[in-house]
């Protein structure tokens, strides 16, 4: 199979990271393609974007005029693109110049396979929920503490390590695979997207996994976070379409009214922490 790679980058606000993300693309090995696919920023980024792709023929990006969404903008992103490894990127995610050439290494050994790497603040500090397993909707209604957490602990032992679900920030697969599944859900807007692909591509007979072994620096932007109510919203609207879509029918309407509310009420306990994290 073909080598080539691209990297598709969907960004919103993220001026104070897309240039040095693109730079670091610009220089990752066997890269043929970078996407950039703009949800109506209105802080430079476009204009960083512009500058990085009147130097390199790799760089082309669509400027849309609203939001659609992570899921439906990295749709557009394959859809302007040829090669046939997908890598998509967070826009402040810093890649090592051999980190996505390494992680397609490992993937064509695989076969169709979903796969991530490690990930660091600028500390060196790992992020645990890197890992994630599938929502347990059940263990939300028993005890809402343990249902809502998703992290996987690190094996050390695994370089490769089969998960159930990864973080979106970084996910490579072959586009053959992500044809075959129908790519991104676009009905989500941010959040549950990513175990939303993972669920599909598992279900889909591909391996889930992660490489302990590599990892990338993720210095977190400012745009998640300037919206911390948007972000609540869509990342608790998600959950319950996943719950929706893949467990609802094998449960009763009383499960079902008790997961609805159990999701809500969770995000309406988060409101005051969210009130003065604002002030």
């Amino acid at each position: 199979m073909n080598a080539a790679i691209a990297a598709i980058v969907v960004t919103y606000q993220s001026g104070s990271t897309i240039d040095a993300c693109l730079s670091r693309l610009r220089q990752a090995q066997d890269v043929a393609e970078i996407r950039v696919i703009d949800n109506g920023s209105m802080d430079g980024t476009l204009d960083i974007v512009q500058r990085h792709a009147s130097h390199d023929p790799r760089v082309r990006f669509v400027g849309n005029p609203d939001n659609p969404g992570f899921a439906a903008a990295n749709n557009q992103g394959v859809a302007d693109s040829h090669s046939p490894w997908l890598a998509f990127i967070n826009p402040d995610l810093m890649v090592e110049p051999d980190t996505l050439a390494e992680l397609r290494s490992r993937a064509e050994a695989l076969g169709d396979c979903l796969l991530g790497v490690e990930q660091v603040d600028e500390h060196g500090h790992a992020d645990e929920a890197v890992r994630r397993r599938d929502p347990d909707f059940l263990l939300m209604l028993r005890s809402p503490g343990k249902g809502s957490k998703l992290a996987v602990p690190r094996d050390p032992h695994q370089a490769l390590q089969r998960v159930p679900a990864l973080s979106g920030a970084l996910l490579m697969m072959p586009r053959a695979l992500f044809d075959r599944i129908g790519g991104w859900d676009a009905g989500y807007r941010l959040h549950a997207e990513d175990l939303d692909l993972c669920r599909r591509a598992r279900e889909a007979g591909a391996v889930v996994a992660i490489a302990n072994d590599l990892h990338v620096t993720h210095v977190r932007g400012v745009s998640s976070r300037s919206r911390p109510f948007f972000v609540e919203w869509h990342k608790h609207r998600g959950l319950w379409r996943y719950f929706q879509k893949f467990e609802a029918a094998q449960r009763s309407l009383p499960v079902r009214a008790a997961v609805w509310a159990a999701i809500w009420a969770h995000a309406l306990m988060l409101v005051p922490r969210l009130l003065r994290r604002s002030l």
